[in-house]
């Protein structure tokens, strides 16, 4: 019996911790960047299917949910410690040693298995709209970017302490890396936004694959470096608590 509710306890404390995650992570103004997300997905996809000369692949699909993607995680991770700060969350958080840190790393792990959740179903309904693509396998490649660039915004946050600014911030880092597109076609293993189902005519296969992987080795590093960067910055009592 002791065993029972002990175990039920432990459920309904873990249902209670996801719960309130979620009520504070796509909270505000998450809903329109769903809903932005969607309008675009909606759109292109619409616009593909009247077009009678439109022949969409897999890397129409690829490049049609990679902003989807980004805007799932941008504003959840963008704007979360000045949320916390808003609603003296934070306080709480600093005052329970290394709470800050399971409680943000379990948020962290909500935001990209939600936005893959969603990302699954937009491949899905792809796969019927637009062109048959192995769902699990363009979800799998799309999460790349798309959390390492949450963790570059998460990262940005524990330092700008402002949404506003972590969001200006992230626009400057995204026209930089857009004016310089030329430098990243001759070296495609350090593009953010490499779409690996296009592959150039002028490659084989393998050395193909070979740049897919560096250029998603790179992605993983930066990602790590990202989210611990952001967890030490989290230490800063006196800078969160001001």
């Amino acid at each position: 019996m002791t065993n029972k509710t002990s175990l039920h306890d432990t459920i309904t404390v873990a249902y209670r911790t996801l719960r309130y995650n979620f009520k504070i992570i796509f909270a505000g103004k998450f809903i329109y960047f769903l809903g932005a997300a969607l309008f675009i997905f909606v759109t292109v996809t619409v616009m593909n299917l009247l077009n009678a000369n439109a022949n969409p692949t897999e890397q129409t699909v690829y490049n049609l949910l990679l902003v989807p993607g980004i805007l799932f995680v941008f504003y959840p991770l963008t704007f979360g410690i000045q949320n916390d700060v808003d609603n003296r969350m934070i306080e709480i958080l600093f005052g329970i040693p290394n709470y800050r840190y399971k409680v943000w790393f379990i948020r962290l792990i909500l935001i990209f298995a939600v936005a893959g959740a969603l990302l699954t179903v937009l491949a899905t309904l792809s796969s019927f709209a637009l062109a048959i693509v192995p769902v699990f396998k363009m979800v799998m490649q799309l999460m790349f970017p798309v959390i390492f660039l949450g963790s570059m915004a998460f990262m940005v946050s524990t330092i700008v302490r402002n949404g506003s600014g972590t969001a200006v911030v992230m626009i400057i880092f995204g026209m930089i890396f857009w004016l310089w597109r030329d430098f990243f076609e001759d070296h495609r293993a350090w593009d953010i936004l490499l779409n690996p189902f296009m592959i150039p005519d002028n490659l084989s296969e393998a050395a193909w694959f070979e740049i897919i992987l560096n250029n998603r080795s790179y992605l993983a590093v930066g990602t790590v470096f990202a989210l611990l960067s952001g967890l030490l910055n989290l230490q800063k009592r006196e800078k969160f608590l001001q």
